[in-house]
């Protein structure tokens, strides 16, 4: 998803506090509406109507083309209300700069709504293009609820947290049991009965 390669427009800040893409040689600049209040991180071809949509491939449906391994992203700070991020963390070699690069860009009070597989989960491992793999309690890190919290200084905090399963009757009861007992049932079940990924959706702390 994140090859190594430039990037297809260079970036200057404008007065609206977004980065008018200037094309280069024989690429046309996309449309990108004014001000949006949504980033629709890594969108892919997961385009999502009314936000502004970031993806490095040309093959996605993005309306800006930028490396999210470059950063400052660019875009001001204290900007957008929500950010999307979909399947994507997994996919970024630093998650620590990513997420306090989404705490630059959000205003006060804003969400961040995140899936990324769970580490139990095969497509986990066995996409190339991962960097990282995520548990229950990864953001823990950035919310100061883990006993290692010093990693950052950027907080958010937990609107929800829930381990998804793939939808099966076998696992209506397992959903239940595991986010009722996430650390028992990751300890002492995962490995055994796997779940799908990890979805939380987290308050912007400034």
């Amino acid at each position: 998803m994140y090859p190594e390669r430039d990037c297809l427009h260079f970036l200057t800040v404008d007065t609206d506090g977004f980065n008018a893409p200037t094309p280069t040689a024989g690429t046309t600049a996309p449309a990108v509406r004014s001000r949006p209040d949504t980033l629709n991180v890594g969108c892919g071809k997961a385009r999502l109507e009314g936000a502004l949509n970031v993806d490095l491939s040309p093959r996605s449906y993005a309306d800006l083309l930028y490396d999210l391994r470059r950063f400052p992203w660019p875009f001001a700070g204290d900007l957008f209300t929500h950010v999307q991020c979909h399947d994507v963390l997994e996919h970024l070699p630093d998650t620590i700069r990513t997420m306090e690069e989404i705490h630059r860009l959000c205003k006060p009070g804003a969400t961040v709504a995140i899936t990324t597989p769970h580490f139990s989960c095969a497509n986990a491992f066995t996409d190339p293009t991962h960097c990282h793999q995520f548990g229950y309690f990864s953001f823990d890190f950035l919310t100061g609820d883990a006993t290692h919290n010093h990693y950052t200084d950027v907080r958010f905090s937990y609107l929800t947290r829930q381990l998804v399963f793939h939808p099966s009757r076998k696992n209506i009861l397992l959903r239940r049991l595991a986010n009722r007992f996430p650390s028992f049932y990751e300890r002492h079940l995962c490995w055994i009965l796997p779940a799908w990924f990890v979805s939380v959706e987290l308050l912007v702390i400034k």
